[in-house]
């Protein structure tokens, strides 16, 4: 139940802090905002920036802009209005053999002096032996931590160019998959609508600082 009345807040500052605060997961959308694809890569562009194991960056997006398509997900996303209404949503994938990678990622770090050939060849050799041999669930398991990380800088991003977000897990993966013609060895990590909020979302409650922490040990 969505009992919030107010309009999302814009931004006069993108300042960290500014932002982080009033991101809201917004899930009422203006149907007729349309987004310029080279927005929409800014923005993508900046959320890649994120961490990731080894630098293997096991993140891959699909963007669904077609209204078409987005009808075609609405079914599977549990009938959530926002698949519709926002601008795009974003299907964030994990690459679970991205370790195959090393090679191409390695070598343009040593081309910008970052590392000598010698040492990048260690790393490659060392990557793909330790990957190559994890079991497929901790492979499927990097790819979703990944994937989370890129998805939180992804939705900061957003806010910080004033856009509005809302992470979804509320969607049938295995429909989805099927219907959007998913590779076998990407999954899905979660749904993100993006686009121009007409409702802010709920204010924020979290529990105390305290009731989460603990210092040094448990």
């Amino acid at each position: 139940m969505d009992t919030t009345t107010e309009q999302p807040k814009g931004l006069d500052t993108t300042d960290f802090f500014a932002v982080a605060k009033e991101r809201r997961s917004v899930r009422q959308y203006d149907p007729n905002h349309k987004m310029e694809r080279s927005e929409i890569k800014e923005i993508l562009e900046t959320a890649i920036l994120a961490p990731s194991s080894s630098n293997l960056q096991p993140w891959r997006f699909l963007v669904i802009e077609d209204q078409t398509a987005k009808e075609e997900l609405l079914p599977i996303a549990n009938n959530q209005k926002q698949i519709v209404d926002a601008s795009v949503v974003i299907a964030v994938l994990g690459d679970k053999y991205a370790y195959k990678n090393a090679d191409q990622i390695y070598t343009q770090i040593a081309k910008k002096g970052n590392m000598s050939d010698e040492i990048k060849e260690m790393y490659v050799n060392s990557i793909l032996d330790n990957y190559g041999n994890f079991p497929e669930e901790r492979l499927s398991k990097i790819s979703l931590i990944d994937g989370g990380l890129v998805s939180m800088q992804l939705m900061l991003a957003a806010k910080a160019k004033g856009y509005d977000t809302v992470p979804m897990g509320g969607y049938d993966a295995d429909e989805f998959v099927k219907t959007f013609n998913v590779p076998n060895h990407l999954e899905p990590v979660m749904l993100i609508s993006l686009g121009k909020g007409t409702k802010a979302g709920f204010e924020k409650t979290r529990l105390p600082l305290e009731d989460v922490l603990e210092w040094n040990k448990y």
